[in-house]
């Protein structure tokens, strides 16, 4: 085979049932019909003279040679795509095409909505593509190219990242309305360091800060998957949490079972920064994107500036 035969298309179509599992599934994400999809990655395969994918009726597996090609084939269609990018940015083009944005689960299910509005039409000629993890994965995304920037809590590892910080997010107690704590004056991190402390599960970068932030042990409370859930355990009565301020109801819990309640002036909180890899020929456009974010810092948190960025 020679490079006359490799298509990026076929690259592309592989490294969709790759990520979706399914050759249905990859085919409407490549708005190819299921037949043409299929016909197609059979062509790669023998061209290749490898088997990509363990077929059967229940699901669809990545062969041990097939885990290396599609490593290697992310690592092409990124690099396709910084040429596409060159392009647009040597017509001093502005942040155009599909971009692919990540956000930590605790953030970007309250700051989306809030920004989409402002910035589709900021952004008239860019696609986004959504989605949510956690840090570590983020960051491996960013590197091997499946993401293009990501909205992440600092601090994190940041080589070969370019890291502009947007706001800084206060923290909220939440605690049953019975609690001695949804009571009282000003109230200080270090009270709440205790057995009734909820925390997410380990990986979650608000874990790490609510136990630095309260002197907490990393043994202390008991755990749950999302902030959704920690926010169900509060209202049995399981204990108390730190929320980030935009998963805050703007209203009291209407079931009277929870009280939120803000900290001092002093209080713990976090700083939410866009990142991108450094090398990423569309710097100057995710810098004016970190820009537009900062701008749209939400209400009741506080804009960092912009010359905090850092590569």
């Amino acid at each position: 085979m020679n490079l006359a035969g490799l298509s990026l298309r076929d690259l592309e179509y592989v490294v969709a049932v790759a990520d979706e599992g399914h050759f249905g599934r990859a085919a409407e994400r490549c708005n190819v019909s299921q037949p043409t999809l299929s016909v197609q990655v059979r062509k790669l395969e023998t061209a290749l003279g490898l088997t990509l994918f363990e077929r059967s009726n229940r699901r669809i597996l990545l062969t041990e040679a097939g885990q290396a090609i599609i490593r290697q084939a992310r690592v092409v269609l990124a690099e396709a795509q910084r040429l596409l990018a060159l392009a647009r940015e040597g017509r001093g083009s502005p942040l155009t095409g599909r971009l692919i944005l990540a956000a930590i689960q605790t953030l970007g299910p309250y700051f989306f909505p809030l920004v989409l509005r402002p910035l589709r039409e900021q952004y008239p000629l860019l696609t986004l593509s959504l989605s949510e993890s956690r840090t570590a994965d983020i960051v491996e995304g960013l590197r091997d190219g499946r993401i293009d920037a990501a909205l992440v809590s600092l601090p994190l590892p940041s080589n070969g990242l370019a890291v502009s910080p947007l706001f800084v997010e206060p923290f909220w107690l939440a605690c049953p309305a019975e609690h001695a704590l949804a009571r009282g004056g000003a109230l200080s991190a270090t009270e709440i360091a205790g057995p009734d402390l909820l925390l997410l599960d380990e990986g979650n970068c608000l874990r790490d800060q609510t136990i630095a932030a309260c002197g907490a042990g990393s043994s202390v409370g008991r755990h749950a998957t999302s902030l959704e859930t920690l926010r169900s355990m509060v209202a049995a009565g399981a204990g108390y949490t730190l929320l980030p301020a935009l998963a805050v109801p703007a209203s009291p819990d209407p079931s009277g079972l929870t009280v939120t309640r803000a900290f001092d002036v002093d209080g713990p909180g976090r700083t939410i920064a866009l990142v991108w890899r450094a090398s990423d020929p569309r710097a100057a456009g995710l810098a004016n994107l970190a820009a537009f974010f900062r701008a749209h810092a939400p209400p009741g948190t506080t804009a960092c500036r912009g010359d905090d960025a850092v590569a």
